[in-house]
Order: structure tokens, then sequence, then C-alpha cells
């Protein structure tokens, strides 16, 4: 091929490739591969590839991610949205037919959801006409749910239960070995709990360096809808004064508070 092939993945019976800043469609021939469409409208070049159904994301090294989809009457590949903020993706993970998780090179985790309306209208529109973009751009755009900074490159992300019955969470890995997993929060009494606590944690066990945690967090794009674990986990290291006076605030005993973090670790 004339470019560099970085991502690979099977859709639809089919070899889906990205070379360069474009992505190919191969079936197996007698002989050899067939390139049967290809799209060029990546902006830079392509890292990471996720399919499901007709739909493709891509993840672009300097442009965030892509979504396109595959009109099979037309035989070609054409993105329908994009994101606003310019991420230098490492890698992708996909959640839903909607969602999609990644990683960019500067240590930031992030979801972004395709809004139900504009989902809807591209499954809805047999045509595809609402889908041709202008200026080089796709004419929607994913909405940001989750961003939290890591603090190391993040190379991979995986969906995967820890245990038997549990449910998912997403596992990451990172260049320099580390291994972490970030667990959805079911309930809205959990995500209240954990970000008082997180809060007030940040008050009572500041990090050894002098640096602000929640600056640390948004090195790069302000902290959202992620509370850091590592730092919850640092409750039970505090003293007996301490542990009392964030469980008064949280209308818990100590007790309490240990087995609701024993609970979400188990999970």
């Amino acid at each position: 091929v004339d470019g560099i092939p970085s991502a690979m993945a099977a859709f639809q019976g089919r070899l889906l490739a990205g070379v360069g800043s474009g992505l190919r469609l191969y079936v197996c021939g007698k002989k050899k591969l067939l390139k049967k469409c290809e799209c060029k409208r990546i902006p830079t070049f392509v890292v990471a590839l996720q399919t499901l159904g007709d739909r493709i994301y891509a993840g672009d090294a300097s442009e965030s991610l892509h979504y396109l989809k595959y009109k099979p009457a037309e035989n070609t590949i054409v993105p329908y949205a994009d994101d606003i903020i310019p991420r230098y993706t490492t890698a992708l993970q996909l959640l839903d037919y909607d969602t999609v998780a990644g990683a960019d090179k500067f240590g930031n985790f992030f979801i972004c959801r395709l809004p139900k309306e504009v989902s809807r209208e591209i499954e809805e529109d047999p045509t595809g006409g609402r889908i041709e973009g202008r200026l080089h751009s796709a004419p929607f755009k994913v909405e940001d749910l989750v961003c939290y900074h890591v603090g190391d490159t993040v190379t991979a992300l995986q969906r995967a239960s820890l245990q038997p019955g549990a449910k998912e969470c997403v596992l990451y890995a990172t260049v320099m070995g580390e291994v972490g997993a970030l667990h959805p929060f079911t309930s809205r009494e959990d995500v209240d709990f954990f970000s008082h606590l997180e809060m007030h944690l940040r008050q009572e066990a500041p990090p050894l360096c002098g640096r602000d945690h929640l600056a640390f967090r948004s090195a790069y794009l302000p902290v959202k809808h992620c509370c850091d674990g590592d730092l919850c986990e640092q409750y039970q290291q505090l003293s007996t004064e301490q542990q009392s006076r964030i469980a008064d605030e949280l209308d818990r005993t100590p007790g309490e508070v240990v087995k609701k973090l024993e609970d979400v670790r188990n999970k």
C-alpha cells in the first residue's frame, strides 16, 4: 500500500484498514485482497478503529474521533459527526452504539456521545442527505460526557468484567506500565456520596508536593463527571478525628464510609 497501515478492524465480513489519513475497505479475493472503497476525509492519520453495525468510529492522530457510516448502495464511507476538541488520540473503546471512550497522548481520558436526536436522524434518513458536511467538517458534533486527567499516556482501553457476575468497567493501560479501572456508577446516591467525599478529601489530604488536586485532574480540560478513586481510598489513612469530621459532613459514621468504599472496590 502507499501509506502506513496503522489500524485494522473487522467490518461486515470485510477488512477495514486505516492507511495514512484514509479508510479502506478490503474483501478477500481468490488470490489477494481487493480494495472495494476508500474514504479520504480523515484529517491527519488514523490511529484507532472500532465498528458496530454499519457505523465506523475512527480515532485521528491530532483531531480526536470521527463517526462514519457505510452506505452500501453507493459503496461509500462518509463522516457524519466529529469532536469539537482537537485531541491527539491514542486509544478508543466503543461503549454503545452512540458512545465512545478514548484517551489522548497527554494523559486525558474522555467519553463522547452522539446526541439521541442526531442518532435517530442518521438512522431514519434513507438518502443520507444530512450526512454530507461542509468545509471539510462533519455536519454534527458529539457531546463530551466525561473528562479526566490520568497523568500518563494511555495506550490501551478495554471493556471487561473483573469477576463473574460483576458489571463491566473500562480498563486502561499506560505507557509507564500503570493498569487502572474506571467503574461506572449506577445510582445518583453513589455519585453524590463520592463527589462529596472527594471534595472533603481535597481539603483534608492534599497532595504531598503541594499541587492542587483539582488542578492536576484538570490539567488540560476541566475534570467532568469523574471521581478520583485513589483519592477516596486515602480516607482510611486519615486520623480518627479527620475521619469523624468528614463522616459527619456526609451524615454517616466512619464505619459506613469505609463499608461504602469496600462495596465499590469489590464490585
